[in-house]
């Protein structure tokens, strides 16, 4: 047989063993991930007889879910050092740039918004904002050309609240960058921005505008992936608002449809925890926020989720709320938009709950 030929059919032969080698594979681990169901009644063991009693009974999940994104809190800095530049103001809102120290090399940065005239005891809300996007053009709206966020930062303060816009690592290959080097470490990018929020809240808690009793959480896209994230791990936050990130996670992940996007299949990589599938969906870090209050802003034209699988994600999460009787303090805000900020009903809620 000519060699050339001989050649041509080995490595065919070569392809065929790694394509049937890489398919096994992937359909293998596709069987485990979508065996969460079963997998996830050895790691949750709920008891509704009482709130007390349910929060005493997922105390252990909680911890599990620090220890999943990772805790960044040893060797922390023990001083703010704090540093402040001006940014905006005009006949209703003050707001400036806060930079405080977290460790000897790492600042956070956030914008801090309050309501002239109002000097005390204001109720805060941290307004994140997302994948490609900042608190100044986007939270406060400077250069918001599609309008996604609806300058809910600012129009939050002039409703009357402090705000808090903390400054995220954005793009998908630098925060790759950073997550890759968080998990040598046994932690995750998220580990640190979340951190970063709780050394925030440490710093505004001594404010005297700030009731450090009444802090709510809003975010939008990657900010509503925080605003899930943190809820679970930070007690302070009273109420969360999550907008276009909830989800039927493990669809999400790893099963690709044209009806929404799929994290398997983009290059958003930080977005891989280990273990995050191990007892952790979506409607189950509901339940480490669970009893406070919760909504949830889903758009049917929005191309990150197919809104039928979010509503079967969110009734099973209002579960947790109906077996302690709380149901109220959770709700849906379902609207025929995009992807983007539903700010009259997130102000209702505030308003309501905050």
């Amino acid at each position: 047989m000519d060699k050339d030929i001989k050649e041509g059919l080995m490595q065919r032969r070569i392809d065929d063993r790694q394509s049937l080698q890489r398919r096994e594979t992937e359909d293998f681990l596709r069987a485990e991930v979508e065996k969460y169901p079963i997998r996830a009644k050895k790691f949750w063991k709920r008891d509704y007889s009482s709130i007390e009693k349910f929060l005493s009974s997922v105390e252990p999940n909680r911890e599990r879910w620090l220890e999943t994104v990772g805790d960044f809190s040893e060797g922390a800095s023990e001083d703010f050092e704090v540093e402040e530049t001006p940014f905006l103001e005009d006949k209703e809102v003050i707001a400036k740039w806060v930079s405080i120290k977290l460790f000897s090399q790492l600042r956070g940065r956030a914008i801090l918004g309050l309501p002239k005239g109002k000097s005390k005891f204001l109720p805060l809300v941290i307004c994140q904002h997302g994948h490609t996007s900042s608190p100044d053009g986007d939270v406060f709206g400077l250069i918001d050309k599609e309008n996604y966020y609806d300058k809910y930062g600012y129009k939050l303060v002039r409703e009357g609240f402090a705000v808090l816009a903390p400054l995220n690592i954005t793009m998908s290959e630098p925060m790759a960058r950073s997550n890759r080097m968080a998990l040598l470490l046994g932690k995750s990018l998220f580990a640190l921005e979340i951190f970063k929020i709780k050394r925030l809240i440490d710093y505004l808690s001594t404010l005297k505008e700030i009731d450090k009793n009444r802090i709510g959480m809003w975010g939008l896209s990657k900010g509503g992936t925080y605003t899930l994230f943190t809820l679970p791990i930070e007690l302070r936050i009273k109420v969360g608002i999550i907008s276009a990130f909830f989800n039927q996670r493990i669809k999400k992940m790893v099963i690709k449809d044209p009806r929404y996007s799929c994290y398997l299949v983009t290059d958003e990589e930080h977005m891989f925890l280990p273990g995050w599938l191990r007892e952790f969906t979506d409607s189950d870090l509901v339940s480490l926020i669970c009893p406070r209050p919760l909504m949830i802003q889903t758009g049917k034209a929005d191309g990150v989720s197919w809104w039928p699988f979010v509503l079967e994600e969110f009734e099973e999460s209002k579960e947790h709320y109906k077996k302690l009787k709380v149901e109220e303090r959770i709700q849906m805000c379902l609207h025929n938009a995009g992807h983007e900020i539903r700010f009259k009903e997130g102000l209702k809620f505030l308003q309501r709950w905050l």
